[in-house]
């Protein structure tokens, strides 16, 4: 499944790169730097792609940014667009990071190529690796977009099959206390005519962790 989504982009690069302006996505990541802690920090971008809006965004307030893509096509076009960002060819399921690294992180349109089953454990590394007081943002497919509650399967996207992973929303929310995280926002928004669900959550600074 992966593999497929890694050659679908790679395929895609310049393509998608080419739409992104369809997208605008200038008020969310206003709303997002309104929950940030600091002005300047450091920011994981997973799923980073092309490089923008996000890491853009951040380095040009001079933020420092990592991004992670595992498809090579995106990451050559983010060395053009954003010079400034360290990036990391790698599944966002392989990587890892020191503990206490980042004060936010974002995962816009990649994590539901995720499976379901593994966002909890993804989930858990968002918390181990933001500063307390971090926050996070990321997309979430449920229904609105694949038409069902709880999805698992291919859809069509640019004329061919993509693969698209998502628990409910109500699952969603329980894996995300479970793991520590405080809920800040979560809105259903209808961007270039996808309807996604965009989360903030925020690691709290008195930390507590669940047990395993």
């Amino acid at each position: 499944m992966q593999t497929t989504v890694q050659k679908f982009y790679d395929k895609y690069a310049d393509t998608y790169q080419e739409n992104r302006n369809l997208y605008d996505m200038s008020k969310i990541i206003d709303y997002f730097s309104g929950y940030l802690d600091t002005k300047k920090g450091e920011l994981l971008d997973l799923g980073c792609g092309t490089g923008e809006p996000f890491a853009r965004w951040f380095i040009d307030y001079g933020w420092s940014v990592t991004g992670v893509d595992f498809s090579k096509q995106m990451l050559e076009l983010a060395s053009k667009n954003v010079p400034k960002m360290k990036t990391i060819c790698v599944d966002m399921l392989q990587v890892e990071f020191d503990s206490n690294h980042f004060d936010a992180i974002t995962a816009t349109y990649s994590l539901f190529h995720v499976p379901s089953k593994d966002h909890m454990a993804l989930f858990d590394k968002f918390y181990r690796w933001l500063h307390p007081k971090g926050s996070a943002l990321f997309t979430y497919a449920t229904k609105e977009y694949t038409g069902s509650k709880d999805f698992s399967g291919y859809k069509e996207f640019m004329g061919e099959k993509l693969y698209y992973s998502h628990k409910s929303p109500e699952e969603l929310y329980a894996m995300l206390e479970k793991t520590g995280f405080r809920i800040e926002s979560r809105d259903y928004l209808d961007i270039g005519g996808e309807t996604f669900l965009w989360v903030i959550v925020s690691k709290p600074d008195s930390v507590f962790h669940y047990d395993k």
